[in-house]
């Protein structure tokens, strides 16, 4: 059994979080942190939390504190201007769910996200973790981002295959994808009967997606008038190789992924609430090309499901361990 210990609990990974280590029976629960809730019970969050049937939940504790108590695992659950300064401790692993430490390059940071790394000499040491593409290989692990997981599990398998100077990536995203703090941009009046495209051609998870890649893609992310839930349509050409073959062999052992049959396509409503991904190929007709489409949930298999995935690795669990695999027919 391994300690485990959140930093910022409240926000939306944060929570998803919580519930995944609550439900692994590998992970003790033993610090929460969160600077506006410390010193009050877990119910202060979610009432949930303090019905019965739950393992002993702690009271919150300040960030700092959850970040220092020596737990086995950390999960960093922060924005990622306050996780990149942050001093990740000497032991254990610590799993970052904010983009703070997904690149080496530090220059990344100032042309894509709009600040200087605070700790650039420390960028080297963590390691990114896709566990179907990239598996972590340090202590410390850069989780993907949402839009670019599903992207590179769509591509990645295949990068060998496509040309690299065609390949167009739209996404779409629920309200979720954009963290709990309230923006005019989410609000209820500003989303619902709509959907917008953002962030066109400087959406930070671009050059994420093409440092796995090797090359750029053309990238452009919606937002979707629904709670969680991601879909990303990748069109390439291939270089006349069977790719849904390809992407099947790849994924033909994964308990996550999905490679769906031929004619089936990804939906949301199957994934949403759960910790998979479905992908899709279809040949395109009209230019001879393939549109490769994924579907996960933003706050699953692209935050906290992908964490515990990576702890389980790190840890030797069974990968699966813990994650929420099975959706509920409707």
């Amino acid at each position: 059994m391994a300690t485990a210990a959140i930093v910022g609990t409240s926000g939306y990974t944060g929570q998803e979080t919580l519930d995944r280590v609550l439900a692994h029976p590998g992970l003790e629960l033993y610090a929460l942190g969160s600077d506006t809730l410390a010193g009050q019970s877990a119910d202060s969050l979610d009432p949930r939390l303090g019905r019965n049937g739950w393992r002993r939940i702690p009271r919150f504790i300040t960030n700092d504190a959850a970040l220092s108590c020596g737990a086995d695992v950390v999960f960093l659950c922060l924005d990622h201007e306050k996780a990149a300064p942050i001093a990740p401790p000497t032991r254990g692993v610590v799993v970052d769910l904010s983009g703070a430490h997904r690149f080496r390059d530090s220059h990344v940071y100032e042309s894509w996200y709009g600040f200087e790394h605070p700790a650039s000499a420390s960028l080297s040491s963590w390691s990114y973790g896709l566990p179907e593409v990239v598996p972590p290989t340090e202590r410390l692990v850069a989780n993907p981002g949402c839009y670019a997981t599903a992207a590179l599990l769509a591509l990645a398998p295949i990068r060998d295959l496509i040309e690299h100077d065609a390949v167009f990536v739209d996404a779409m995203s629920g309200m979720t994808g954009a963290g709990r703090s309230p923006k005019s941009t989410s609000h209820a009046g500003a989303v619902l009967e709509n959907v917008v495209p953002y962030d066109v051609g400087t959406h930070r998870h671009a050059p994420e997606i093409a440092s796995v890649l090797g090359f750029p893609v053309a990238f452009v992310p919606h937002l979707l008038p629904v709670r969680r839930g991601l879909i990303a349509t990748c069109y390439v050409r291939s270089r006349g190789v069977d790719l849904r073959a390809a992407l099947a062999e790849h994924y033909a052992d994964s308990h996550v992924v999905a490679v769906l049959a031929p004619g089936l396509v990804p939906e949301l409503a199957r994934v949403q609430h759960t910790d998979g991904a479905e992908v899709g190929v279809f040949e395109d007709r009209s230019t001879g090309g393939t549109i490769v489409i994924c579907a996960l949930d933003n706050l699953g298999k692209g935050a906290a499901g992908q964490a515990v995935q990576n702890v389980n690795l790190l840890f030797g669990f069974e990968e699966t361990m813990g994650l929420r695999l099975s959706g509920v027919l409707v």
